[in-house]
């Protein structure tokens, strides 16, 4: 009797085994929820980013938002950026006279206009004309009375670390709640407009963004914390000052009745008069793109140059807010969004404020996750106790049933009620449960079939057994830690080589030039990460191990300028082949740890890396047009190429970035190196920090002049001209005790 109850119940136990496996398998689903894994939040992301893709905002155009673009062509026709400032005034007057609602900057004038009279006065002081100029009004002072005709907001940039000036909101921002302190994003340095400009400003408004991990600008913050003071973006306080509004009051979670912080206080929504508008903890809204494109741009030079009449331009600003930006490449303010890879920064404050206005908003309700959470518990337990009663067929049926009720839910919430609901959880409850049922089943059968057993254990190879075991887990997202060497290349100018040729041209050309510079990379052991359009990138000690990464990856840059300068001489006497001219790179290196494997979405990975170090390598890549040289590299990187031949340029403080860096130009090999020119103007320029950076003008500008012809003899005169031109300005206007002459980059 004994015997055959220990028996049944063995059986019963046996029979409850899937279903203890699937719950076992639920309660580390939820553990995980708990935790929230940074590639769980990752993939929540690419959901998102998926809906806006198949779903983008279609209320733009009737939004009440122009914007006015300073494009490829403006500065072919109206010359290098920065512009003189009696264009803009010509700007901002026009757009007054048309009817503008209001006009936002985008742009930060946080220096004085160089080219006014005061300025050339200074510079050529003792000179007769000097008196002359300094009588002229100045170009800041005609364009803050332009500001007369329209109420302007202009944009300031926010730093972590202390420098700049105090800023100060126009109009106080008042909380409901307690203040949002351990939630919204602190800064203690700010690079506001010239006290003249800011005066006559209506407003003023941060255009800082905080980009995802993965690079994409998603949100965009409509207020954070300078010092202990609570200051809004230009976003905000465009249409603050635009419809006549009152003093912002921003909802926290304990004054508005949430629960989700109820120890905290979080930012909740911000109260704009008859606007509310949802945002996260942080303070920041999402955005809904829309579609690439579908947003009219006014070119800036046909305002300024008058080749849009006044009729055309009432048509197209009247009674609207007009944003000035830039999506010229030489403003360096391109963002990636979840809908562009490239496009103006400008866009994201653009869509904001068109939301905004209309009242359309993509939220994360407080509930959400706790809706999901419901969810997982919900679908898990369920599936758990059902799964192991059905067959194969119809428990593939029901877990399919599942996922797509997840899904639909999450899309109808999207495309219905703008709800962003993570469906992430849910799928993985379901796919984890059925996954672990399966094996706990096909466990249970085998044990009872032990001549399958004998048959499996005889003919399947060990090895093989580990590698399909180990596939899974080379599928997953997320990578390792590594320390790698990173190149960011870009072509000079393309935007105007696109403009003047067909699409399948410039398909033609880039296939041409970029074949070579990708054979000359991966004879270097380069990975390649992807072509984004004309730019490459690439990265060396991963998956493989390269011991000699850098000085392989500074090689392969020498070998790119290299066959570039090649290919300029020798292609334009080709038949047959589309070459734009003279063609020329800027080559950004860095070394560092990144985070390298496969990422992106469980249907779609890609293998890549992400980190620090690849935005410095971007961002030097940004910087070689700044300062006239081919290559630029990190100081990470310039420690492991002591052979080489480098140049130090300068100390710079990169957008995004509080501690500077020294960066150094790569010019050649150990060759180059040893020889007695590159050691003559190594000398000489090194001299010249030394006294810049010593506020000794006049040694500085000696030691200048005297490597003048070894800056034209290494092809870098832009580096010479840069620093005579800082001199000036520095000795004209000096910056005082306390400056360490690092410079601070105002743009990406």
């Amino acid at each position: 009797m004994a015997g055959g109850a220990v028996a049944r119940l063995g059986a019963f136990l046996e029979r409850l085994g899937p279903a203890l496996a699937g719950l076992v398998a639920l309660g580390l689903v939820l553990l995980l929820l708990a935790i929230d894994p940074v590639p769980m939040q990752r993939m929540q992301m690419q959901f998102f980013d998926a809906y806006q893709r198949a779903a983008p905002w279609e209320g733009s155009e009737d939004a009440g938002v122009a914007v006015v673009d300073i494009d490829e062509e403006s500065i072919v026709r109206l010359g290098q950026w920065p512009w003189p400032r009696t264009d803009l005034a010509t700007l901002t007057r026009r757009l007054g006279e048309a009817g503008a609602a209001a006009v936002a900057y985008d742009i930060v004038f946080s220096e004085s206009d160089r080219t006014s009279p005061e300025a050339l006065a200074q510079r050529y002081s003792g000179n007769a004309v000097a008196e002359e100029l300094a009588a002229l009004p100045s170009h800041d002072e005609l364009f803050a009375e332009s500001f007369a005709g329209v109420p302007v907001v202009l944009a300031y940039f926010l730093e972590r670390g202390e420098m700049g000036r105090a800023v100060e909101p126009r109009m106080g921002i008042a909380v409901s709640g307690g203040p949002p302190t351990g939630y919204v994003e602190t800064y203690r340095g700010a690079l506001p407009p010239v006290p003249v400009l800011e005066e006559a400003a209506a407003s003023t408004g941060f255009v800082s963004l905080n980009a995802d991990d993965d690079g994409l600008v998603r949100r965009v913050p409509l207020v954070a914390y300078f010092g202990e003071t609570l200051v809004p973006s230009l976003s905000l306080e465009e249409v603050r000052v635009a419809i006549g509004a009152g003093s912002p009051n921003l909802l926290t979670s304990t004054g508005s009745g949430e629960t989700s912080f109820a120890d905290s206080a979080a930012a909740v929504a911000m109260r704009l008069d008859s606007i509310e508008i949802p945002l996260n903890s942080a303070g920041e809204m999402w955005v809904h793109y829309p579609a690439e494109g579908s947003r009219a741009m006014l070119p800036a030079w046909r305002i300024i140059g008058g080749d849009m009449t006044d009729a055309e331009l009432a048509e197209a600003v009247e009674g609207r807010i007009v944003l000035v930006g830039g999506s010229a490449v030489g403003l360096q303010d391109l963002i990636s969004t979840p809908l562009a890879e490239r496009t103006a920064g400008v866009n994201a404050h653009a869509a904001a404020i068109e939301q905004m206005l209309a009242g359309h908003f993509l939220e994360r309700p407080d509930w959400a996750r706790a809706l999901e959470g419901a969810l997982v518990i919900l679908l898990g337990v369920m599936l758990a106790l059902i799964l192991p009663r059905l067959g194969a067929a119809l428990g593939a049926l029901a877990a399919l049933a599942g996922v797509g009720g997840v899904m639909a839910m999450s899309w109808f919430a999207f495309t219905n009620a703008q709800y962003l609901l993570d469906p992430t959880w849910p799928l993985l409850a379901i796919v984890a449960v059925y996954a672990v049922q399966t094996v706990a089943v096909f466990y249970r059968e085998e044990r009872q079939r032990s001549y399958i057993h004998s048959a499996f254990d005889r003919y399947l190879s060990p090895e093989l057994v580990r590698q399909i075991a180990a596939d899974p887990h080379k599928l997953e997202l997320g990578g390792e830690e590594r320390d790698m060497s990173v190149l960011m290349c870009d072509i000079r100018g393309f935007s105007r080589i696109s403009e003047r040729y067909s699409p399948h041209e410039v398909i033609d050309f880039l296939i041409t030039f970029l074949t070579p510079l990708s054979e000359a990379l991966l004879a270097r052991k380069a990975t390649l990460d992807k072509y984004m359009g004309d730019a490459i990138l690439a990265f060396w000690n991963a998956p493989l191990d390269d011991p000699d990464h850098p000085a392989n990856a500074a090689r392969a840059a020498l070998e790119m300028i290299a066959l570039t300068e090649e290919l300029n001489r020798t292609m334009p006497e080709s038949e047959g082949t589309v070459w734009p001219g003279e063609v020329k790179i800027g080559v950004g290196i860095n070394a560092g740890t990144c985070c390298v494997g496969n990422m992106g979405s469980r249907k779609r990975l890609a293998y890549t890396l992400i980190g620090d170090t690849v935005n410095v390598a971007s961002r030097l890549e940004g910087l070689t047009k700044l300062y006239g040289v081919p290559i630029a590299v990190g100081e990470t990187l310039t420690g492991r190429l002591e052979e080489f031949a480098l140049l130090e340029l300068d100390r710079v403080r990169v957008v995004g970035r509080d501690r500077p860096a020294t960066i150094s130009a790569l010019l050649g090999d150990e060759a180059m190196a040893s020889g007695e020119d590159f050691q003559r103007l190594r000398s000489s320029h090194l001299a010249m920090l030394e006294a810049y950076r010593m506020q000794d003008w006049d040694r500085a500008l000696a030691a200048l002049e005297a490597g003048k012809q070894d800056y034209e003899g290494f092809g870098i005169p832009g580096l010479y001209a840069l620093f005579n031109d800082r001199i000036a300005g520095l000795r004209a206007d000096p910056p005082g005790e306390g400056w360490d002459g690092v410079y601070q980059a105002t743009s990406k």
